[in-house]
């Protein structure tokens, strides 16, 4: 099996009116971090937050009145969940959803909240996906796969024939790839109308499925990643034919640069981006000489982002810009030398989060003690200002957490 531009013009006339259509935006300051002209297609835009509703939807409104009465299930932990939850109860299609039993409650809640019947089982993916399957047999549901399905792939590639409509000269074109259902629909869809347009598929370093099928190399994957979005282990049977006929190449992003991309969305463009959803802007800022004036679409896949991880990867962003830092500044143990400290950190303009002031664990002299402070600062230039003024008026200084 494979899909046509043909059946990606289907699923759009048949998702019309049901769906929302999502903005392409220009993102000029993310994109003059490479030197291009970067335009996103928000697809954290729809009601749950994730392109994973294109191709739920239209899976759903192809069945029949009889398939329909009988009812919908899918295996997932995520945005598919939800995407399929969504829209059959909207359509009132019957829908049970398997999540492995480690899913956390508030991703089991959000999809019960969405009218779904949840069952948890088994410790991995692979043991709730054989449950599913086993259900869907026993109960004659009709099973909605999260990529490996026709329908689901011409679903997601709609969002191609809305960006080509809304920035029809592209140079090239960056999507993430899990499964590859989205840049298998995608694909399809912009090379028929743009033959000459380059195509690069994203996948996180630690789940490479993909790339290394391409490559006829064993697949390895695993780990904890941000990226959990696209973090797959196998790639589609009806989906990797697609990858290795029409995109023109597949690159991998690192953790560190996933976790860029999300905090650059979201302190530059003012967008939310889970780690997937982020992942063609990791790749853009790893390679920008590749980008370097070419005018360049996106796909933001997806916002769902658990608060504590953004939290964290805002928080991790700060430091690395020098804008929170930890100093350990060595200090007579007397009277008045921490206030002096403190005022001498308040007149340079630094602000204090936090003083941790040690005597006895520290290898520092008995009549010394050391302070680490926490601190809110402009940059990395005024981090290098505290540390040259605090040393200048006596006080050795040595920064904890490396900026940069």
């Amino acid at each position: 099996m494979t899909i046509t531009l043909e059946d990606v013009r289907a699923a759009a006339a048949r998702i019309a009116g049901h769906l929302s259509r999502t903005p392409t935006v220009p993102a000029p300051r993310l994109g003059d971090m490479a030197g291009c002209r970067l335009h996103v297609k928000l697809e954290n835009q729809h009601a749950t937050s994730s392109f994973k509703e294109r191709g739920a939807l239209n899976k759903l409104l192809s069945l029949g009145e009889a398939e329909r009465r009988a009812g919908v299930i899918a295996m997932s932990a995520g945005n598919h969940a939800q995407a399929v939850a969504c829209h059959a109860t909207r359509l009132g299609i019957r829908s049970t959803i398997v999540m492995p039993a480690f899913t956390p409650f508030t991703k089991v809640e959000r999809t019960e909240n969405l009218g779904a019947t949840v069952e948890l089982h088994g410790e991995t993916l692979s043991e709730a996906a054989a449950f599913a399957h086993d259900l869907a047999a026993r109960d004659g549901l009709i099973f909605v796969h999260p990529y490996d399905d026709p329908l689901v792939a011409a679903g997601q590639g709609t969002a191609a024939l809305e960006l080509l409509e809304d920035v029809p000269d592209l140079d090239v074109l960056v999507i993430p790839i899990g499964g590859g259902g989205l840049i298998a629909g995608m694909a399809t869809a912009a090379k028929a109308l743009r033959p000459d347009l380059e195509i690069v598929g994203v996948q996180c370093s630690l789940y490479p499925a993909v790339r290394q099928a391409l490559a006829g190399q064993p697949i390895t994957c695993g780990g904890a990643t941000v990226a959990e979005g696209i973090a797959v282990k196998a790639p589609g049977a009806l989906t990797l034919p697609i990858i290795r006929a029409l995109v023109d190449d597949v690159v991998e992003v690192g953790e560190a640069r996933l976790e860029e991309a999300v905090y650059r969305l979201a302190t530059v463009q003012k967008l939310v981006a889970e780690g997937a959803g982020a992942a063609a802007l990791a790749a853009i800022l790893e390679e920008p000489e590749r980008y370097r004036g070419r005018k360049v679409g996106m796909v933001l896949s997806g916002g769902n982002i658990d608060s504590r991880i953004m939290a964290q990867v805002l928080m991790r962003g700060l430091v690395y810009e020098g804008r929170i830092v930890r100093l350990r500044i060595g200090i007579t143990d007397a009277p008045g030398a921490l206030a002096s400290v403190t005022r001498l950190l308040g007149e340079a303009g630094a602000n204090i989060v936090e003083v941790h002031h040690q005597r006895l664990f520290h290898n520092v002299p008995v009549k010394m003690a050391e302070v680490d402070v926490v601190l809110e600062t402009r940059n990395q230039t005024h981090v290098e200002a505290l540390m040259t003024r605090m040393r200048d008026a006596g006080y050795p200084t040595s920064l904890m957490v490396e900026v940069g």
